[in-house]
C-alpha cells in the first residue's frame, strides 16, 4: 500500500508544480485580453492567435515565442518587447510600435504592416513573404537604410 501512495504522489507531485507555472502565464493572458494592457508581462509561447489587441499597451512585454497568426494588433505599443521567433502570420500591424523591439526570428508571412514605427528594432531573421508592408521600416537588402523615429507628437513619422 505504502508503495502504490508514494508512486501516486510521485507522479502527482510535478504536475502540480506544471499547472502552478502555466497559470500565472494564464493569468496575465487574461488580463491582456480584459484590460488591453500588460505592461511587462511574461506572454512568453502564448497562443494569442486571431485576438484583437487594437491599441493594447505591451511595452517591454515578452512574447518571445507567441503566437499571434491572425491577430488585430493595430495602434499597439510595443515598444522594447521581446517578440523573438513570434509568429505573426496574417496579422493585421498598422500604427504599431515597435520601437527597440526584438523582432529577430518573427514570422510575418502574409501579414499587413502599415504605418509602424521600427526604429531601434532587431530585425534578424524575418520571414516577410507575401506581407504587405507600407511606411515601415521593413525590407530587404540596403544596411545603409536609415528607419525614422515616429514624431510622438502626432504619431507619425516626419515629414521632410
Amino acid at each position: 500500500m505504502k508503495t502504490k501512495l508514494l508512486a501516486v504522489v510521485t507522479l502527482v507531485t510535478p504536475l502540480l508544480f506544471t499547472t502552478a507555472v502555466k497559470a500565472e502565464n494564464l493569468q496575465q493572458v487574461q488580463k491582456l485580453l480584459s484590460t488591453g494592457e500588460c505592461r511587462e508581462c511574461d506572454l512568453s509561447k502564448a497562443n494569442l492567435r486571431g485576438a484583437h489587441l487594437i491599441g493594447a499597451d505591451l511595452r517591454g512585454a515578452n512574447l518571445q515565442g507567441a503566437n499571434l497568426e491572425g491577430a488585430n494588433i493595430e495602434g499597439a505599443d510595443l515598444t522594447g518587447a521581446n517578440l523573438q521567433g513570434a509568429n505573426l502570420k496574417s496579422a493585421f500591424a498598422t500604427n504599431v510600435n515597435f520601437k527597440k523591439a526584438n523582432l529577430n526570428g518573427v514570422n510575418f508571412t502574409s501579414a499587413l504592416i502599415f504605418d509602424s514605427n521600427v526604429y531601434g528594432a532587431s530585425m534578424k531573421d524575418l520571414t516577410i513573404t507575401n506581407a504587405e508592408i507600407y511606411n515601415t521600416g521593413i525590407g530587404i537588402g540596403g544596411e545603409d537604410a536609415s528607419i525614422p523615429d515616429w514624431d510622438q507628437q502626432v504619431g507619425t513619422y516626419p515629414r521632410k
